[in-house]
């Protein structure tokens, strides 16, 4: 066993704390006093900002103005208040339209189900509301869901399938005063104007969204037989359930009712488009008191050149309606259009060949059927319009007054 003396123990005691404090120092348990630290701190505040003194006094400036003119600044940009101030004044004339259909069970017993859901803009304050056809397709019951959570069954009043348009009637609830949307003019529309859109995207009620105009004069085929013309396309995003509702400009008037997307996911992705303002004024007067767009026709059976027709017929062009049959004593045997006097069969349908071929009417070129109808989409019965027809090589113009469309059609 090893003695120490006294001595040796206090040099090693002296050793131990003085180990200790070099740790207790390395590991932040004690600090350098205060001057001593503000000292170095002001030392090397000094030397920035002997290399920064400009910056700093720009920065500092730039502060106080901030703060001086803090109370100056509006809330919202401009085109914020514009938002702000469309939506407050229409959100509630906007209303969301939910269906009923029939479909048939496992028994082919006919039952009730849940149909689609859309948009619609209250247009009048007897309750007219304006949508889309195809919102109200098929439909054995039609929902008026109001912004005040009222839920009212409407009546469709009229339809018009090509134009994918409809107005529906429900009966405003006791001392109700409904707020409608004003029509605008979809005529003078520019690429760039600003516009907004308020529907009911997946069930979220009154929603809004804001876009550009991207595009106008769109002609956009629905079917075989049917083209919208001058669709607006828009970037505001449109998703299932706005179909219907209004496209707004920055006044808070409509400009078109937004109809469908072209996306490859279904969703916003893609190009919106609306049926112009213009369409839905020319026709909802009819609608509301017709029930239905009253439109002119040629009363003429017409066939639409295809390559075996145009081969056999030895036509000298490929596009064109013929004239296969006129309506005696009919206004276009009374325009001098001529029928066909030579028969062909194809298929069950028979073809008078040898008439006329119709390839423009009203300034429009017919090429198809389709065209036909995009060009005397807005002619009623009674209007004359004029056409240019090939006959025997040569072109020849003539004026006729158009008879019903649908009387025609029936036949």
């Amino acid at each position: 066993m090893r003695l120490y003396s006294k001595g040796q123990l206090v040099v090693f005691a002296a050793l131990s704390c003085l180990i200790l404090l070099i740790f207790a120092f390395g590991l932040g348990v004690f600090r350098l006093p205060r001057s001593v630290a503000a000292e170095a701190e002001g030392r090397e505040v000094a030397y920035a900002a002997d290399k920064a003194v400009t910056p700093q006094l720009n920065e500092s400036d730039s502060a106080r103005r901030l703060q001086m003119n803090a109370q100056e600044i509006q809330p919202f940009t401009e085109s914020e208040r514009e938002n702000i101030s469309v939506y407050d004044a229409l959100n509630k004339a906007v209303v969301n339209i939910t269906t009923e259909t029939v479909a048939l069970n496992w028994f082919l017993e006919a039952v009730p189900q849940d149909g689609g859901s859309g948009s619609g803009s209250i247009i009048d304050t007897g309750g007219y509301v304006l949508t889309n056809n195809h919102v109200i397709e098929k439909a054995i019951k039609v929902f008026i869901n109001l912004a005040d959570g009222a839920q009212i069954e409407g009546e469709v009043v009229g339809t018009d399938p090509e134009n994918d348009l409809a107005v529906l009637k429900f009966t405003p609830p006791a001392g109700a005063e409904l707020s409608t949307i004003p029509f605008g003019d979809s005529s003078n529309l520019r690429v760039g104007q600003k516009v907004l859109a308020i529907g009911n995207p997946f069930g979220f009620e009154r929603t809004l969204t804001v876009g550009i105009v991207s595009g106008i004069g769109r002609p956009i085929k629905t079917s075989s037989r049917n083209i919208i013309k001058d669709m607006i396309q828009t970037d505001a995003s449109i998703n299932p359930g706005n179909s219907g509702g209004p496209l707004l400009d920055a006044h808070g008037r409509m400009i078109g009712i937004n109809t469908m997307i072209y996306s490859p996911s279904g969703g916003s992705v893609g190009i919106g488009l609306a049926i112009p303002v213009n369409t839905a004024k020319r026709v909802v007067a009819e609608l509301m008191q017709y029930g239905k767009v009253r439109r002119g026709w040629i009363d003429a059976t017409l066939v639409q050149l295809f390559p075996a027709l145009v081969n056999y017929a030895n036509l000298s062009i490929d596009k064109g309606l013929l004239v296969s049959r006129v309506r005696r004593g009919g206004n276009a045997e009374k325009a001098g259009i001529k029928q066909g006097t030579e028969t062909a069969r194809y298929g069950s349908q028979t073809i008078y060949l040898g008439g006329d071929v119709i390839t423009k009417v009203d300034g429009v070129t017919i090429e198809s059927l389709a065209d036909l109808y995009s060009a005397l989409e807005d002619n009623k019965p009674g209007e004359d319009v004029e056409i240019e027809l090939l006959r025997n090589g040569r072109t020849v113009r003539a004026s006729v007054t158009l008879a019903d469309r649908e009387e025609i059609l029936s036949q």
